[in-house]
């Protein structure tokens, strides 16, 4: 069983804690126990159910990006009809989510909103989980800029959010550029994917193609915490450096 069945299933014997924790806690109906509690539930085979460390990471991902998502979309004072879309469109064709998942994270979606806690205080939880995991906090940025740029540009609020995120994550405003570019036209879409400037030679852009793919390859990002909702988006990041790289070969005559 998954760590979302899990969540639907029953009473889940841990403590996530923090803004995460009471968002989940509201989304899923559950109060969440104290670890002090733990062993009592742990006591009663058949009763609680428990996820795993790497089940707790995989619900602290699932709920930070969606309540992330709520707080930007709310930036400007409401939700937008063409912000409402963009989410519905990541949740069906980037994430490809069934529909007991789409109303996991409409739940989530929807606690995020009306709570009082900041986007920050998400970013912040978040960070304290994966602050050893460059490439899931990289993941994370292009899932928010994803969406908040889902019509080509992003609200000036909405950015003053994502460059909060970038200060709390150490993500350099090069990688934010960078990044950025992918969604909103700056800069060559295809350096912009592999993090290297125009300006780098063929071998330097060929280590760090060499880099990335080792980073994201689909085995590797599995083991680390990663819902296993977000993993097409993760395989779809792969296949997008290995296209990038291509493509900057062909465009060099490599």
């Amino acid at each position: 069983m998954s760590w979302l069945g899990k969540m639907i299933g029953g009473t889940i014997g841990f403590a996530l804690g923090g803004p995460l924790g009471a968002i989940a806690g509201a989304a899923f109906g559950h109060t969440f126990v104290d670890k002090k509690e733990q062993v009592y539930l742990s006591s009663r085979p058949g009763t609680h159910d428990t996820l795993s460390s790497n089940e707790e990471a995989q619900l602290v991902f699932f709920t930070a990006a969606f309540s992330m998502l709520a707080k930007i979309s709310k930036a400007d004072g409401k939700v937008s009809e063409n912000e409402i879309s963009a989410i519905e469109t990541f949740m069906k064709r980037d994430l490809q989510l069934d529909l007991n998942s789409q109303q996991t994270a409409i739940n989530i979606f929807r606690q995020a909103l009306g709570s009082p806690e900041s986007f920050d205080s998400f970013v912040i939880q978040f960070y304290s989980v994966f602050r050893t995991q460059p490439n899931i906090i990289e993941l994370m940025m292009d899932v928010l800029l994803r969406v908040s740029t889902a019509d080509g540009s992003i609200s000036s609020k909405g950015e003053s959010m994502l460059l909060s995120a970038t200060r709390i994550f150490n993500y350099s405003n090069s990688d934010y550029a960078r990044l950025k570019s992918k969604y909103v036209k700056e800069t060559n879409k295809y350096y912009a994917v592999l993090k290297c400037d125009e300006s780098a030679s063929n071998e330097d852009i060929k280590k760090q193609y060499r880099k990335l793919v080792t980073e994201y390859h689909p085995d590797k990002i599995e083991a680390k915490g990663l819902p296993e909702e977000f993993i097409k988006f993760a395989n779809d990041k792969f296949k997008e450096i290995q296209e990038a790289y291509d493509n900057i070969k062909k465009e060099r005559g490599v």
